[in-house]
């Protein structure tokens, strides 16, 4: 019995046979070794995006509570943003007293990264509640002042002579100025 098949269909068969033989062969040599780190990687790429996405949720709290901060404390930012001066400061809280005076104000040392200012006054006022009325505007002022005692009360006549001694804070500029600089360098 004679096959009779035809030069044609043995090439073919040929073909197929080393395509199929060259399959085998890239799979078991080229990606079966690499499917394994292929699959360690993609492990290594899932922890990686899970803590990703934790320190997302974690920057998108933080920054959250920046603003809400940013926006509730927003006159204390600003007052220590602004630069203390006397003369508006005698201006301001003149009606509160009979007579104000400032004396010079000298610059105290540096608490961190703030400027402190150390401002003896010297005031007329014919009632405490006055006074008291002055600290609660100062609660509200345009800068950070604390009020540091002893608050001394002196009876002259018909008036009180008060003399104190306030704090007022500021950013101090001269410092972040240098440390941006330093940090250019």
């Amino acid at each position: 019995m004679k096959i009779n098949i035809s030069r044609h269909y043995i090439y073919m068969l040929l073909l197929s046979f080393f395509l199929f033989l060259f399959v085998l062969l890239f799979a078991f040599f080229v990606l079966i070794p690499n499917g394994k780190e292929y699959r360690e990687s993609r492990l290594v790429l899932q922890k990686t995006m899970k803590s990703l996405h934790k320190y997302e949720n974690f920057h998108d709290e933080t920054m959250a509570k920046l603003k809400e901060l940013k926006s509730k404390n927003k006159n204390i930012i600003t007052a220590f943003d602004n630069i203390f001066n006397p003369d508006r400061f005698e201006k301001k809280y003149k009606s509160y007293f009979s007579a104000l005076t400032l004396s010079k104000i000298s610059k105290v040392n540096d608490e961190n990264e703030f400027a402190v200012y150390e401002v003896n006054t010297t005031s007329q006022i014919s009632s405490p509640k006055n006074f008291y009325d002055f600290l609660d505007a100062l609660n509200k002022s345009d800068w950070i002042i604390g009020v540091n005692f002893p608050i001394n009360f002196k009876r002259e006549g018909e008036m009180i002579k008060s003399s104190f001694t306030m704090k007022v804070y500021c950013n101090n500029r001269d410092t972040n100025a240098t440390a941006s600089e330093s940090n250019a360098k």
